[in-house]
């Protein structure tokens, strides 16, 4: 009696999720460099679309990268798509290079641009969507500005710097290890004269790798706060206020920058966009548990920005 009351309630719990997921998804490639992924939901005939640009490093089409796995901008997408609003999410270039063994070493920032601007057509030509949004996470958020200019219906800053990166990471340093803050402060005054250098402490080695500097002389080229200024269509910023890498701060610097724009703290939702009830402990652990639900205030913020 009690297996067959098991067999009840599981196949109850298959129905209601098979109910839940009212989106289909489709693998699209982009061009050789960009795959990922389409979520249509069902039954509309020109949805919006929010295409999702992930933040920093290697970070594959979920949020994910190396041995973090939070499925973030997985989620994201899900949580969208079951809302009525197609989404679209891609693996960075680098991910898919990384995987074949031939990652391009003179990679630049805006090759990230390109990329996302290339999306962006794509979806533009089919002329299949209503209105097509940018949402860019982190370091996403700086490409999504650029890439949404002329061309986007809307922007949405997700834990998005307000400042060039050289500046962002010379407070991380001052903030963590101060004795390292006049050789950073060195360094990007190299770069910023389109050199390359050496001379740091190996301490630095994980920011200023002889092989990134370019890449990085080329991100801090752009300030958000100049290039947000340039976006003539809605936008959103967003950020948590248990973010350890991106503070509320940057999110009030690019609302200063644009006034118009829509701005929402979210009270303990961290970088990876999942609520945290306790310590840095915990929100540094949150980066690789899958269980972990999205903060819903994010979800209902976007929902209502794009409808």
């Amino acid at each position: 009696m009690k297996i067959k009351f098991l067999i009840v309630l599981l196949f109850v719990g298959s129905l209601s999720s098979a109910q839940e997921k009212n989106y289909t998804a489709q693998e699209i490639a982009i061009n050789k460099l960009i795959d990922g992924t389409l979520l249509l939901p069902n039954g509309i005939e020109k949805p919006n679309l929010v295409i999702i640009i992930a933040g920093s490093g290697p970070t594959d089409r979920d949020g994910n990268q190396n041995f973090l796995k939070g499925n973030s901008l997985k989620k994201l997408a899900q949580g969208l798509s079951a809302k009525n609003i197609a989404t679209f999410r891609y693996d960075k270039r680098i991910v898919k290079q990384i995987r074949k063994g031939n990652v391009d070493k003179d990679m630049m920032f805006d090759d990230f641009v390109v990329d996302a601007k290339s999306v962006l057509t794509y979806f533009k030509d089919t002329k299949n969507y209503n209105k097509i949004y940018i949402a860019g996470h982190s370091q996403g958020s700086m490409v999504g500005m650029l890439a949404a200019k002329g061309n986007a219906d809307g922007f949405i800053s997700l834990a998005g710097a307000g400042q060039s990166i050289d500046k962002v990471i010379i407070e991380q340093v001052e903030k963590t290890a101060p004795m390292f803050l006049e050789d950073t402060k060195r360094v990007f005054k190299v770069l910023q004269g389109g050199k390359t250098t050496s001379d740091f402490p190996p301490a630095l080695a994980s920011i200023f790798n002889i092989d990134v500097q370019p890449f990085i002389a080329n991100w801090m080229s752009y300030n958000p706060q100049v290039e947000i200024k340039k976006l003539n269509m809605p936008i959103l910023i967003i950020n948590g206020t248990k973010d350890l890498q991106v503070s509320e701060a940057e999110a009030k610097l690019l609302k200063e920058a644009a006034p118009k724009a829509e701005i929402i703290i979210i009270a303990k939702m961290n970088h990876i966009l999942v609520p945290i009830e306790g310590d840095n402990l915990e929100n540094s652990k949150s980066y690789n548990e899958t269980a972990r639900k999205l903060a819903p205030e994010l979800l209902e913020a976007i929902v209502e920005f794009v409808k």
